[in-house]
C-alpha cells in the first residue's frame, strides 16, 4: 500500500519532468538527455549494488534509499520553485542522483521480493501483480500529473513526489521480515564475486538469453516513451494533459498485460508467452506511429504497452524463477546493468534521430525492430527446444 502511493508520486514526477524539459528547451535531444541522466547512473552503480544486496541487509537498503529518496524529491521542488526559468540542468543533475540511488535501490528492491513470498510456486504471479501495482500507479499517475501541470504548476507534482514517500518509508518500518531476507557480510573480493555472476549467466542460457533480449530491446525498442511529449504537444496540439492522458493509457496498457501475465496457470511456458507478446508490442507501435487521430493513437499504444509489459515483468519472472538465493542480488544487478545502460543510450538516439526524420517516422522505426528481435527470439526458442529434445534421447 505504502509503494503503491510512493509509485503515483514518481509517475507524476517522470510526467512532469518529460513536460519541464520539452516545454523549456522545445528539444527532443534534451528530452533524451534527461532519460539518459536518469538510467544511466543506474547502470554504472546498479553490479556494486548487487554485490551490496547480497552481502548485506536487503530490507535496510531498500529503507535507506527510500530516505534518500525523499531528500533527492525535496531538492527537485525547491529547484523548481528558486530556479524556474534554469531549472533544466539542475532537474538533469538531481535526476542523475537519483539514478544513482536507483542503482543500489532496484537490486535490493527485486532480491526481497522473493523472499516475501513462502510458496515459491507462487513467485510468477506474486511477479505479475507487483508489476500490476507499478502499472496502476502508471495509470494514474501521469492522468494526476496532466491536470495538476494543466490546472496548477509542476511545483505541485514535485511536491507531491516529495510527500508520497512518507507512506512507503512508514510502510517498511512496520514491515515484519523472515530472517533469510537477512545476508550477512561477505569476505570475497568484488572481482571474484562479479566473476562468479557472469560465469553463472554465461552457463546458464534461460538467463543469458533473457538479458541479451532486454538489452537490445532496451537499445532499440523501449525508449520509445522518449518522445510521447512531443506526440502530445507537436502531433496532436494538446497540452500537458494530453501527455498526462497519453502516459496514462501506456500504463493502463501495461496493467492489462500484467493481470493477464498474473493469470497465467504454473508451468506455463513463459518465453513462448514473451515472444507473442513482443510481436503485439511490435503491432502497437507501428500503428500508433502512423495515425494523427488522436482516439486511435491511444487504442494503438494500449495495445502496444500490452505486449511491452511481458518484456519487464517475464523477463524478471525468468530471472526470479531460475537464479539461487546467493546470487540473486547480482544477477538482478547485471540484467539491470543491461537494461539501464541500453536505454539512456537508446533514449540519446533516439531523441538526435527524431530531430532529423520526426518522431513519427523514429517510433515507425522501432516498431520494425521490435518485429525483427521478436522473429530472431521466436527462432532462437525453436532451437533451445530441438536442443533440449536431443539431449532428452
Amino acid at each position: 500500500m505504502g509503494q503503491s502511493v510512493s509509485l503515483l508520486g514518481t509517475w507524476m514526477q517522470k510526467t512532469a519532468v518529460s513536460w519541464v524539459v520539452y516545454t523549456l528547451t522545445q528539444s527532443k535531444f534534451m528530452l533524451g538527455v534527461s532519460v539518459f541522466a536518469s538510467l544511466f547512473p543506474t547502470a554504472l552503480f546498479s553490479l556494486y549494488g548487487g554485490i551490496v544486496a547480497d552481502r548485506y541487509s536487503r530490507y535496510k537498503i531498500l529503507l535507506s534509499t527510500q530516505i534518500i529518496s525523499l531528500l533527492q524529491a525535496v531538492l527537485l521542488t525547491l529547484a523548481i520553485v528558486f530556479f524556474k526559468e534554469s531549472a533544466v540542468w539542475a532537474i538533469i543533475i538531481l535526476s542523475a542522483v537519483l539514478g544513482i540511488i536507483n542503482g543500489f535501490d532496484v537490486p535490493a528492491r527485486q532480491s526481497l521480493i522473493k523472499d516475501l513470498v513462502q510458496n515459491k510456486a507462487n513467485l510468477p504471479n506474486a511477479l505479475a501483480l507487483n508489476s500490476s501495482m507499478v502499472n496502476l500507479a502508471k495509470l494514474i499517475g501521469p492522468a494526476i500529473a496532466g491536470i495538476i501541470l494543466d490546472k496548477f504548476s509542476d511545483v505541485a507534482c514535485f511536491g507531491l513526489n516529495t510527500v508520497s514517500f512518507i507512506p512507503v518509508i512508514i510502510s517498511l518500518l512496520l514491515m515484519k521480515l523472515p530472517k533469510p531476507a537477512l545476508h550477512p557480510k561477505a569476505d570475497k573480493s568484488l572481482k571474484k564475486e562479479f566473476s562468479e555472476a557472469f560465469f553463472y549467466i554465461k552457463n546458464t542460457p534461460e538467463v543469458s538469453s533473457i538479458i541479451v533480449f532486454v538489452a537490445v530491446m532496451g537499445l532499440l525498442v523501449l525508449p520509445f516513451t522518449t518522445l510521447t511529449p512531443v506526440f502530445a504537444k507537436d502531433i496532436f496540439k494538446g497540452s500537458a494533459y494530453t501527455l498526462g492522458i497519453i502516459d496514462g493509457v501506456i500504463g493502463m496498457g501495461a496493467l492489462i498485460g500484467a493481470l493477464f501475465l498474473a493469470s497465467l496457470k504454473q508451468g506455463t511456458d513463459l518465453s513462448k508467452v514473451l515472444a507473442i507478446n513482443t510481436y503485439v508490442f511490435a503491432l502497437g507501435l507501428l500503428l500508433f506511429s502512423q495515425t494523427s487521430i488522436f482516439a486511435l493513437a491511444l487504442l494503438f499504444i494500449t495495445v502496444g504497452a500490452f505486449g511491452m509489459m511481458s518484456v519487464r515483468t517475464i523477463s524478471n519472472t525468468v530471472i526470479q524463477i531460475n537464479v539461487p538465493n546467493h546470487f540473486r542480488g547480482r544477477v538482478i544487478s547485471i540484467y539491470l546493468m543491461a537494461l539501464t545502460t541500453m536505454m539512456p543510450i537508446g533514449s540519446l538516439l533516439i531523441g538526435a534521430v527524431s530531430h532529423y526524420i520526426g518522431a513519427q517516422t523514429t517510433v515507425l522505426i522501432e516498431g520494425f525492430f521490435a518485429l525483427i528481435i521478436a522473429v530472431f527470439y521466436s527462432r532462437y526458442l525453436k532451437k533451445e527446444k530441438l536442443k533440449k529434445k536431443k539431449n532428452h534421447f
